[in-house]
């Protein structure tokens, strides 16, 4: 995050006019780095892991995790400060988040052309930077569901691309960090 300013992206995230009833989540990628599953379990922050059930060690490393960031505890600015820019994970601004790890969790599997069925990795910026602008309204509305907005790394991680859905269009914002 070298030359980044963590408290641009916390201010990003938690922007002032704010409703107090929207909370900041992370979906952080197990696979992408080692230190991602100790750092979300010891960081006192409230998590899931978006896989159900009983899992052996070496899958639960490397799972991915819903995680509740909170502004006011030091782990969320530590958590972003080694997140961004490696393509940890993405940040989703939410109102009601009583069934998010439900929702997020029907994102996992897909089919392909086929119908083979696949594991869909949309928790990577990477990718759903690229997916979220080639859905239509219905597509839409199903993934951001009780999501407001998604924030996520640009391929410049000096920028933030920030995606938002009205029920018919999704606005794209991409904002200097």
């Amino acid at each position: 995050m070298a030359g980044i300013s963590r408290d641009l992206i916390m201010a990003r995230l938690w922007p002032a006019f704010r409703l107090k009833t929207t909370s900041v989540w992370a979906i952080l990628d197990g696979a992408r780095n080692d230190q991602i599953f100790p750092s979300v379990r010891d960081s006192g922050l409230d998590y899931a892991c978006l896989y159900s059930g009983t899992l052996p060690r070496e899958l639960r490393v490397v799972a991915p995790y819903l995680v509740e960031l909170d502004p006011e505890n030091p782990i969320t600015g530590r958590l972003l400060e080694r997140a961004w820019g490696n393509s940890w994970g993405v940040f989703m601004q939410v109102g009601n988040a009583a069934r998010l790890r439900h929702h997020l969790k029907g994102f996992l599997r897909v089919r392909g052309e086929s119908g083979q069925k696949m594991m869909f990795r949309y928790y990577d910026p990477r990718v759903l930077r690229v997916y979220l602008p080639t859905c239509n309204p219905v597509e839409l509305r199903t993934i951001f569901g009780p999501i407001q907005s998604i924030l996520l790394e640009a391929p410049d991680p000096a920028e933030m691309i920030e995606f938002t859905f009205d029920g018919t269009r999704l606005d794209i914002r991409q904002r200097a960090l």
